[in-house]
C-alpha cells in the first residue's frame, strides 16, 4: 500500500455521517426557532459540514443562527440566552468561544448564533465567550475560501492528526495554514502535500499571522496561545521524525 493510498483510507475511515448529522440538527431546530422568538432568519450548515473538510472524531456539524439584525439585547444575550434554551430543552450544553456545543441523538453539533449586521447581506457579528467581546464575521466568505482551496483531503488529514494527538487547533485557523502551506505545491499528491502542511507547522506556526479573509481586522492566529502554537509545532516536529505514516495518524 503506498503513502497516498494509505492516507485516502483514512478519509474513508473518518467519513462523517452527513445525513445522521443533519438529522441531529433537524431534531433540535424547534428549540432554536422557539428561543429565536420570531427573530431566526435562517438555521444552515457552515463549518466543516458545510466545506467538506469534517473528520467523524470531530466535531460532527455547526450550525449557524443567523438573527435579524433588529434582535433586542446584547450579543452576550444572543449568547447566554441560547445556551439556557438548549439546557433547559434536556440537552447538555457546553460554552465554548462563539459556539455553544450540544450532543443530539449522539451526534456533536456546535450551534453558532450571529446577528446580521444590516437587513441585507451575510456579514454577522458574534459573541466571544472566551474574550467577553465580539468579532464580526462571513460565513459564506469562509465556506467559499475553504471549498474553492482544492485542499480538502489535506485538511482532512490534518484535522485527524490534530484530534488524534489531542491538540488545541481551531479548526478555520487549521484550515487557513494548510492552504497557505500548499499555495504552490500540485493538487493530488497527498501524502506529500501533508508532509509539506506538516513542515510549515513545525517551522511557521509560531510566527505566521493569519487574518480572517471576512474581517481583516480578525487575527484568526490569535486564537491560539503561544503555549498552543508550541505544542503544535512541537507535534508536528516529532511527527515528522517518524518513520511510516501509521505512527503520524491512525
Amino acid at each position: 500500500m503506498s503513502a497516498d493510498e494509505y492516507l485516502r483510507g483514512l478519509l474513508t475511515k473518518y467519513a462523517v455521517n452527513a445525513a445522521g448529522a443533519q438529522t441531529a440538527g433537524n431534531a433540535i431546530y424547534p428549540v432554536l426557532e422557539k428561543w429565536s422568538n420570531g427573530f431566526l432568519n435562517s438555521a444552515e450548515f457552515s463549518g466543516s459540514l458545510a466545506k467538506g473538510t469534517g473528520v467523524s472524531i470531530g466535531t460532527d456539524a455547526d450550525i449557524f443562527l443567523s438573527l435579524s439584525s433588529t434582535t433586542p439585547g446584547t450579543l452576550a444575550d444572543m449568547y447566554n440566552t441560547l445556551h439556557n434554551a438548549v439546557t433547559t430543552a434536556g440537552y447538555t450544553a457546553r460554552k465554548q468561544d462563539v459556539s455553544i456545543g450540544v450532543t443530539v441523538n449522539g451526534y456533536s453539533i456546535d450551534l453558532v448564533p450571529g446577528r446580521r449586521q444590516s437587513q441585507y447581506g451575510s456579514d454577522h457579528s458574534l459573541y466571544r465567550n472566551k474574550a467577553a467581546s465580539w468579532t464580526q464575521t462571513n460565513v459564506k466568505t469562509h465556506i467559499g475560501h475553504v471549498t474553492g482551496s482544492g485542499r480538502i483531503e489535506e485538511i482532512r488529514i490534518l484535522k485527524a492528526w490534530r484530534l488524534l494527538h489531542g491538540l488545541t487547533f481551531p479548526s478555520f485557523y487549521l484550515e487557513l495554514v494548510v492552504i497557505d502551506a500548499l499555495s504552490y505545491v500540485r493538487h493530488g499528491a497527498i501524502s506529500t502535500n501533508v508532509f509539506s502542511a506538516l513542515e510549515h507547522l513545525r517551522d511557521s506556526i509560531q510566527t505566521t499571522k493569519y487574518m480572517d479573509p471576512a474581517n481583516t481586522n480578525n487575527c484568526v492566529s490569535d486564537d491560539c496561545t503561544a503555549t498552543e502554537k508550541a505544542a503544535i509545532a512541537a507535534k508536528a516536529r516529532a511527527s515528522l521524525q517518524q518513520q511510516t505514516w501509521q505512527s503520524i495518524v491512525w
